[in-house]
């Protein structure tokens, strides 16, 4: 009898154990469901957070770019305001000297005017013998005395057919000493009181040349151009063209 009773009494606990197990699985299923729905949300916010630290470095490489580039740009900038510092300094000292050297003019003119007038020298009043005078000192290189002998010709006799040799011979007097600024003015009144003197072609050659001596290109250009558009078949203006090549 027992032993027909037996298996009526396991079945309700089978089924208990049974019911117990289904439960177990839905709540286990149920927290797989929501770390399933957590692991997706921490994606969707690790692709989110990575979008953004990709985007920040982005930034930050243009940013190193565009700091590279303006470094570059002031590099370049800064050596081109240091060089033309430089030639501005070269030319500002430039400038001075020259300065120095008309104010040298001025002052020893000035000294001229001040003192008294020295005696003239004792040579005849010929044209020819003032010429031949002035010229033996110049060539002796006795700059001053010559310039008194040609300048004797000028102050007596202005209008003398020599006057414009005297006159170029002084201004060769300033070239000899190395003092073109003084030269220049002087072969300028060659070029400007005596059109029509023979002399003018050597005027204009020797000007150029002590405007070229000083530094002064563009102004020994232009007299050498003077020179050959003036006068073409003039020794001087063979040497001119030779300069303009």
């Amino acid at each position: 009898m027992y032993k027909k009773i037996r298996p009526f009494i396991f079945f309700p606990l089978l089924a208990l154990s049974s019911c117990a197990s289904k439960q177990d699985l839905l709540v286990i299923e149920d927290n797989v469901r929501k770390l399933k729905t957590e692991s997706e949300t921490i994606k969707t916010q690790s692709a989110v957070s990575y979008s953004d630290v990709q985007q920040v470095r982005d930034d930050v490489s243009r940013l190193q770019g565009r700091i590279e580039e303006v470094s570059h740009t002031n590099s370049q900038t800064f050596g081109r305001l240091g060089m033309e510092d430089s030639l501005l300094v070269h030319k500002v000292d430039e400038l001075e000297l020259r300065l120095q050297k008309i104010e040298k003019y001025i002052a020893s003119a000035k000294r001229d005017t001040l003192s008294a007038p020295s005696p003239l020298p004792p040579v005849p009043l010929t044209d020819a013998a003032l010429i031949r005078d002035g010229d033996e000192k110049l060539n002796a290189k006795n700059y001053a005395a010559a310039r008194e002998s040609f300048n004797v010709l000028l102050q007596r006799k202005p209008l003398s057919v020599r006057a414009d040799e005297a006159q170029f011979s002084i201004a060769e007097s300033y070239f000899g000493e190395k003092w073109y600024e003084k030269a220049i003015l002087e072969y300028q009144v060659v070029i400007s009181k005596y059109a029509k003197s023979s002399k003018r072609p050597a005027a204009f050659y020797k000007q150029a040349l002590s405007f070229e001596l000083i530094g002064d290109r563009v102004n020994a250009k232009a007299r050498f151009g003077d020179l050959v558009n003036l006068y073409p078949s003039s020794p001087q203006a063979a040497l001119a063209s030779k300069k303009l090549q």
